[in-house]
């Protein structure tokens, strides 16, 4: 019976360990596809500087992004 126990207890951490890794690696997948826009506010409330001559928002957390 304890056996049992523990072997669903296995099972089951192996399956939710499993999910997680898949569910990361979708997230890298999508966050690396089409390039993100941003508008010169979103790239101001991130600690960023608007620079329109180049259309990117340079710092903060939206670095390097282009702007919409």
């Amino acid at each position: 019976m304890r056996i049992r126990r523990i072997l669903a207890a296995v099972i089951a951490t192996a399956a939710l360990a499993g999910l997680g890794l898949t569910g990361a690696a979708t997230a890298t997948a999508t966050a690396q596809g089409a390039p993100s826009y941003v508008t010169p506010s979103q790239c101001k409330q991130g600690g960023g500087t608007p620079d329109l001559a180049d259309n990117l928002c340079k710092g903060g957390t939206h670095n390097g992004e282009q702007i919409d």
